[in-house]
């Protein structure tokens, strides 16, 4: 008996001090951002979406994980104003696009890290869009409470398919690139 109470307090303390080691910090919504730019053949569009909510995990000083939630429906234009704007924002919202009726977020969970050095990550992570998940890669430069990234994203991955010569021929100038790029600045 008092060998499996020595075995248990063995595993208890184990246990405990390994997830006691991890923490996991909130990122702040409101001072974390996320910048998008989209291309086509005759030039690019620009702008922001929301942070829902999400943390860094971390073990020590180093990251071992994370997990975000992107509002999909804030989806917002900043290259344009007035009636342009407000068409490009819809379009952006509808079927077409992220169908943010039926989409309401985007999801991304840490799936693999490798410490590149100095605050630097090489990650690999599972992105949600539209109900598709597939991996993304991309470094993560961690400094104090900030952390920044660039996703490079092809929304073909996650059928999105509105002027992408993955799905049409013929487009010319009306191609919009099948790459898009995410900013990402993580304030916790």
């Amino acid at each position: 008996m008092k060998n499996l109470k020595t075995i248990a307090l063995a595993l208890f303390v184990a246990f405990g001090v390994s997830s006691a080691t991890a923490q996991n910090k909130k990122i702040n919504v409101e001072k974390s951002t996320i910048n998008w730019v989209g291309k086509k053949v005759t030039g690019e569009h620009s702008g922001t979406i929301n942070f829902q909510e999400g943390m860094l995990i971390f073990k020590g000083k180093n990251v071992a994980g994370g997990n975000f939630t992107v509002d999909m429906t804030s989806i917002n234009t900043t290259d344009l104003t007035g009636e342009w704007k407000a068409k490009l924002d819809g379009h952006l919202k509808a079927d077409d696009f992220f169908g943010t009726d039926k989409f309401k977020t985007a999801t991304l969970k840490f799936t693999k890290i490798a410490d590149k050095g100095n605050g630097v990550y090489g990650v690999t992570a599972d992105l949600t869009i539209k109900g598709i998940t597939k991996p993304v890669n991309f470094d993560l430069n961690v400094k104090g409470n900030n952390a920044t990234a660039t996703v490079v994203v092809d929304r073909a991955k996650y059928d999105i398919k509105y002027g992408s010569k993955s799905f049409f021929e013929g487009l010319g100038d009306k191609t919009i690139y099948d790459e898009f790029e995410l900013k990402v600045s993580l304030q916790f």
